[in-house]
């Protein structure tokens, strides 16, 4: 039976308030204080130091949308989805939970209509800089640290699986170019004693980079150097483009793509993980994304054959393709003459 149209758009258009009462659970640490074991609404606000209605109200809410489980006489408990609003563990999207719905990302979806008139995001307007320049300044640190937490958090959704798959023989040197705290390159880095790995990156992530290879027994192998890939990148046997090209347009994605292929060593490969836009028509998250990115950023999501051109106009092949989780996907690229 087709389901009343009218309830489907109610249900599509109040998916701003989901994302609100996910960001309220994720900032009163719901899960955290239900880690250990079921508890009511009046034991979780006492520990928050919250108000006890209201934090039932919320966590009915939550329980609602499968986040946390009801066990009678109002006691509440994690479920599976819930676990993933913990602090700190392993496959945890806390972070990535409360920077979509911080004032960058947030204040920057209000302009949608407009930057599909104009042909472009807003964000500039709205945030007096463009999304990594926002970042950048020291009175957003807080706001930026949470959105490399976040982008660490979603890395580690695919790093696993990457890292399962991409054949490291005959490679020396890696280049994970904006790599944020390095996760891709340091998981090959463990998987393989004969790498040295590099993160190029804007300088106020650096120091996360070297802290993270230390924290793994790498930094002996490690470098996490500031630069711009607009530029140059060092020269490297095999790169890494993990969520990059998704964040620019057609001609900034050019940039970074012939500095790689100006730089790579004989041989070398590029990795581009990135969501592959589908058959069109069909429920598919990457469209989802690719709003995100045009309120938020000058980029977009994009299909093969969009990705393809760009190759081909910067010296490069996509040999292969495959799913690494989280619905993406590894483009495998070998240079061409």
């Amino acid at each position: 039976m087709t389901a009343d149209p009218a309830a489907q758009m109610l249900d599509l258009l109040t998916g701003g308030w989901v994302a609100q009462t996910l960001r309220a659970t994720a900032e009163l640490n719901i899960a955290d204080h239900l880690a250990d074991g079921p508890a009511t609404a009046e034991q979780v606000a006492e520990r928050e130091g919250s108000d006890p209605r209201t934090t039932y109200r919320l966590m009915r809410a939550a329980s609602s949308l499968g986040v946390l489980g009801y066990e009678g006489e109002r006691r509440f408990a994690l479920t599976p989805l819930g676990e993933l609003l913990r602090t700190g563990v392993p496959g945890s999207m806390r972070s990535l939970v409360l920077v979509q719905n911080e004032h960058a990302h947030w204040q920057s979806w209000e302009r949608l209509p407009d930057a599909v008139r104009a042909g472009g995001s807003k964000a500039r307007e709205v945030l007096g800089a463009d999304l990594f320049g926002y970042f950048a300044q020291p009175e957003n640190a807080e706001e930026a640290a949470l959105f490399s937490r976040a982008m660490g958090d979603l890395s580690g959704l695919v790093t696993q699986g990457a890292v399962a798959t991409v054949d490291t023989t005959g490679v020396t040197t890696v280049v994970d170019a904006g790599g944020a705290d390095g996760d891709f390159v340091l998981g090959l880095m463990a998987a393989d004693p004969r790498l040295e790995g590099l993160v190029l990156d804007l300088p106020h992530v650096v120091p996360g980079a070297r802290k993270e290879a230390e924290r793994r027994g790498l930094a002996g192998r490690f470098t996490a150097v500031a630069g711009d890939f607009f530029v140059e990148v060092p020269p490297a046997d095999l790169y890494l483009l993990k969520m990059i090209l998704h964040d620019w347009n057609d001609e900034r994605c050019l940039t970074i793509l012939r500095n790689c292929r100006a730089a790579v060593t004989e041989g070398g490969r590029l990795l581009v993980v990135e969501m592959v836009i589908g058959e069109l028509g069909t429920p598919d998250f990457a469209t989802r994304v690719d709003m995100n990115m045009l309120n938020v950023t000058d980029g977009m999501e994009r299909d093969l054959d969009e990705y393809d051109a760009l190759f081909a106009a910067s010296g490069w092949r996509r040999e292969r393709t495959y799913p690494v989780g989280g619905g993406y996907s590894v483009l495998e690229l070998v240079t061409t003459p």
